[in-house]
């Protein structure tokens, strides 16, 4: 088994600044298909666009990014108020039949479910159900050192709790069979064996077994499961009808091909009908555009939450990343808000831009990193070089 670099297994992504260097180009990529960046499949027409000159150049920072970073298709969606939008499919969705990538696709969109989660626990904060600084020892028995570890740390990224995705042998049981379905009190066995990385509240570390916690408070204070509850409490209010959390493999059509080299030979796969069930209420939802580009805002703004206590989410603290910080599940880059996704075959990234009201969303179909990089976060810096460049998108890999 060849190693697999801790950021991968589903974590999803921070962000740290760096420029694409020239790659080795894309046919030399072993068992990987090259890409030729052209054609501009789908866009917006109900909206008025960016103008010519604009749009020329997202064209070919998108074009560039796809071709050196060898990303199979790729779906952007920009709007910004008062200039108008950019919306285009490029590339393929499946690189045997050279299918179109399509704008109204269906992805996986890895840890953006954290932002669906947690605001699933903030509305149970607004309800007085459960307080940000309860321990989760409150809730949940058997978490290590759990009587000094709160709902806050947890949704921060603060909690010390090693990162179950990081076991060497929870990889090699989910790589051997990435079909099977692994329940929450499974994965988080994987990281009860190791010892807290930290002490609660010192120090940020990505980590999934954060949510998987809050997942599970929230199933214990609501009597329900977590998928109900966030499609009730969270996706009907939000208009977000495109939006599902699957309870297997399960995968709305259409959807692009998703490819990873997340394998245990190190070769790329087809990872699309794997099973999301070990990311659970960490990584496991899947969406669309169109719901995506709604749900930006409304996460950013705290719509769905009181305003005391969206400014408890947005309270964030460094990443150890320049440029970065975290709140509670919730990421702010250069003054950017949101999240970004990665699960094998897929990455994502959504967020706002409160400062000119503006949305961007990418939605890829690989998660293949180009020099440690994640080819979601390429696409997203290079396309706000080019619309906000007062306020460009960095990112990099968090070590899980």
């Amino acid at each position: 088994m060849r190693r697999i670099p801790r950021r991968r297994l589903l974590a999803s992504t921070l962000l740290v600044a760096s420029v694409l260097a020239p790659t080795t180009p894309a046919s030399a990529t072993p068992g990987h298909t090259a890409i030729a960046a052209t054609g501009h499949h789908q866009d917006d027409h109900g909206h008025g666009g960016l103008g010519t000159e604009l749009t020329a150049r997202l064209d070919k920072a998108i074009a560039q990014v796809r071709r050196q970073a060898n990303i199979p298709g790729a779906i952007v969606g920009l709007w910004m108020p008062g200039k108008g939008s950019y919306v285009r499919a490029t590339g393929v969705a499946n690189t045997a039949t050279h299918q179109r990538m399509a704008v109204d696709s269906y992805v996986r969109i890895g840890s953006e479910t954290k932002t669906f989660t947690v605001t699933a626990l903030l509305q149970l904060v607004d309800e007085h159900r459960v307080r940000l600084d309860d321990p989760i020892a409150k809730y949940l028995r058997g978490v290590p050192n759990g009587s000094r570890i709160t709902l806050r740390h947890l949704a921060e990224m603060r909690s010390g709790l090693f990162p179950y995705s990081s076991d060497p042998d929870f990889i090699n049981e989910l790589l051997s069979n990435p079909e099977r379905s692994f329940t929450p009190q499974e994965v988080l066995a994987y990281g009860y064996k190791h010892d807290n990385t930290a002490a609660p509240g010192q120090q940020f570390q990505y980590s999934n077994t954060n949510l998987i916690l809050l997942g599970q408070v929230i199933e214990k204070v609501t009597g329900h499961r977590l998928a109900d509850v966030i499609h009730h409490r969270v996706l009907g209010p939000s208009h977000l009808n495109n939006t599902l959390f699957p309870r297997g493999a399960e995968f709305p059509m259409p959807h692009p091909r998703g490819y990873t080299d997340q394998t245990l030979s190190g070769d790329v796969a087809d990872a699309t009908d794997w099973n999301p069930s070990w990311g659970w209420a960490a990584g496991a939802m899947i969406s669309d555009l169109h719901d995506l580009h709604h749900w930006a805002k409304t996460v950013a703004t705290g719509e769905l939450l009181s305003r005391h206590t969206q400014q408890e989410r947005l309270k964030t603290l460094p990443t150890g990343f320049p440029g970065t910080t975290y709140g509670l599940g919730i990421l702010e880059t250069n003054g950017w808000i949101g999240h970004n996704g990665s699960i094998p075959g897929y990455e994502t990234v959504t967020v706002y831009l409160p400062e000119q009201k503006a949305t961007l969303v990418v939605m890829i179909n690989t998660d293949i990193t180009v020099q440690g990089q994640e080819p979601s976060t390429l696409l997203a810096r290079a396309i706000t070089q080019v619309v906000t460049p007062d306020h460009v998108y960095d990112g990099a890999v968090v070590e899980n």
